[in-house]
């Protein structure tokens, strides 16, 4: 299975709602490195890599995301992978 890159910006309710949180574990479970980051704009940032059945399967936990939150957009794009992660972290 080839390795992926995933550069995705969500909008909606996502700030202050778990959104991170949900992304970063639904990472470690799929084995996915990267990291999701709150933009003042009022979006969430997500750059994850890893295999790429496992990122389109974390593309649609994103789409759904947590209880609390409403995603009303993923704007996303696959990029080549560049191995730069060790980990998933949040900023």
């Amino acid at each position: 299975m080839p390795l992926v890159r995933l550069h995705a910006f969500i909008e909606g309710i996502v700030q202050g709602v778990g959104y991170r949180y949900f992304a970063r574990r639904n990472a470690l479970r799929l084995g996915i490195k990267g990291y999701a980051k709150n933009l003042r704009d009022g979006r969430v940032e997500v750059v994850a890599e890893g295999e790429e059945e496992a990122i389109n399967a974390f593309l649609e936990e994103l789409k759904k995301g947590p209880m609390l939150s409403k995603v009303d957009r993923v704007e996303y794009r696959i990029e080549g992978y560049k191995g730069e992660f060790i980990s998933f972290k949040i900023y």
